[in-house]
């Protein structure tokens, strides 16, 4: 992927040109109602797919020109008329990476929106998330594309949020921006095109599923500061006698490649430092004090259990890394199981009302009936997630029944929750 950065204000005359997207988005876009003497009618950009075209269209003469792959990190903007949460749900989303990919065919271009579900996986396992992969139903896709992957994770609170999407948009914008290759027998052909974008809630997933009372624990992987290094005295004639091992435990583990600080504040207790980063979720806490001074040893907390292990001063190096280790399998199996105990099977309305208000994510079935679909929405007082496709979301050779079309014969599971 190549990085761009294209414009903040997008012309109504693109913006309104996919009659989908602007249907989609025009209740959630913020109009630029004065701009000098401009009569140019102008929107703060929600997504990019509209902006990024007319400019494309100039780059791409034949298929030796594709595929194309660009990227930004950019705000965007969205007029919530929903309570906003702060990092969750907000109308300037800062840290949007979104990218846009240009290809000769379909095929080529789901062999994208594949690598980029793969992206996407390989990002929320490194930051410790569970989630669930879904197919979006028709009347909550990406408005103008053909369908939506979207990646959900639980939230202790049981409501989903969604952490990514990857968009499949076919021919939709280029064929109204007029988007046309020349194919290897100088056919001139439409393009295919795929969106796809993370933002910040996948950070706010990552602080509150690894939350706790105390704060958060940041994955090991990802921490700005893997370990601490708390010196333990009580007055300043200790710090002659601990200091020379607190620079050489720091000295060791920072030469094999873990990022340290070391908290020396001379106005804080040893106290008020270990819950202020247990505040910051820092993974790992080495305290030295006299006696493991004396000892040749230091002791190593970690932040996810609180559990304090005594280890010796030349083993230190190895030890840290094991125990970072420890720490992320520890966040990534707990996310894990809490999101497996989440997700249940219903066949019945009301079993499905109180699993929902139970906090937990249903699987209901469904004829694949886009109004039927909605009905079971509106019966059970939840928000459609989609079709499962991180497991097998045919009904099998089951008799079961639309729950919301009696008369319909259900063909796959539809995943339904309470959503932010």
């Amino acid at each position: 992927h190549e990085e761009v950065l294209f414009p903040v204000f997008i012309p109504y005359e693109f913006f309104g040109k996919e009659s989908q997207h602007i249907r989609g988005f025009e209740k959630e876009v913020f109009w630029v109602s004065k701009g000098g003497e401009a009569g140019e009618r102008l929107v703060l950009r929600p997504t990019s797919e509209t902006a990024i075209m007319p400019m494309v269209k100039l780059w791409i003469q034949d298929y030796k020109d594709l595929p194309l792959r660009l990227y930004q990190i950019v705000s965007v903007f969205r007029a919530e008329t929903k309570m906003t949460h702060p990092m969750i749900r907000l109308r300037e989303i800062s840290m949007f990476k979104e990218a846009h990919t240009v290809h000769v065919d379909r095929e080529d271009a789901e062999r994208q929106v594949r690598e980029a579900v793969e992206i996407y996986r390989r990002i929320f396992d490194e930051m410790c998330l569970a989630y669930m992969i879904n197919k979006r139903p028709d009347w909550d896709k990406f408005a103008g594309a053909e369908y939506t992957i979207a990646f959900d994770t639980v939230l202790p609170d049981g409501r989903t949020l969604q952490i990514g999407t990857v968009h499949y948009l076919g021919t939709n914008f280029t064929r109204v921006f007029e988007l046309e290759y020349l194919d290897a027998d100088g056919v001139r052909k439409l393009a295919h095109t795929t969106s796809y974008g993370i933002s910040e809630r996948s950070i706010a997933a990552m602080l509150i599923t690894h939350g706790d009372d105390a704060g958060t624990t940041l994955p090991p992987s990802l921490a700005p500061i893997q370990a601490v290094v708390v010196p333990i005295f009580y007055g300043e004639e200790e710090l002659p006698t601990i200091m020379p091992t607190v620079e050489e435990a720091a000295k060791a583990l920072t030469g094999a490649g873990i990022r340290v600080y070391v908290d020396d504040r001379r106005d804080k207790t040893p106290g008020w430092k270990f819950y202020y980063w247990e505040l910051k979720g820092v993974p790992l806490r080495v305290e030295i004090g006299k006696r493991d001074v004396e000892k040749r040893q230091v002791v190593v907390t970690r932040r996810d259990t609180l559990e304090k292990y005594a280890v010796k001063l030349d083993e230190l190096v190895d030890a840290v890394g094991a125990l970072m280790r420890a720490v992320g399998d520890s966040l990534r199996r707990r996310a894990w199981d809490e999101l497996k105990n989440r997700i249940v099977r219903v066949v019945d309305v009301e079993a499905a009302k109180n699993a929902i208000n139970s906090g937990k994510v249903v699987e209901v079935p469904w004829s694949g009936d886009n109004e039927c679909g909605v009905k079971i929405q509106e019966l059970i007082g939840a928000e459609s997630l989609g079709i499962p496709l991180d497991e097998d979301a045919s009904v099998g050779g089951y008799d079961l029944r639309d729950l919301a079309c009696r008369e319909k014969r259900a063909e796959i599971w539809l995943r339904l929750s309470q959503r932010y």
